[in-house]
């Protein structure tokens, strides 16, 4: 079960969010029907890249066992999200 403010990973690619498997977002809210979530995903230096709307399927919670990962996005992506 997921819940709000966890730590999730995503599952799949979301180019439309210049988002990819395996990147980190905190859900921020859940929908009443429990099968969609918002989750918000941060830049290293804290600030908000997006906030999205997800499926259940589409992200998992993260483990205590997992390492958080920093990847560069192009200017592209970012111009996306302002």
């Amino acid at each position: 079960m997921i819940r709000e403010f966890e730590p999730v990973v995503f599952t799949v690619d979301l180019p439309q969010y210049g988002l990819q498997a395996g990147d980190v977002g905190t859900v921020v809210d859940i929908h009443p029907s429990g099968k969609a979530y918002e989750v918000e995903v941060f830049l290293v230096d804290g600030s908000t890249y997006d906030v999205v709307t997800v499926q259940e399927g589409q992200i998992r919670p993260a483990t205590k066992r997992e390492v958080t990962h920093a990847r560069a996005i192009t200017p592209a992506e970012a111009a996306t999200q302002s």
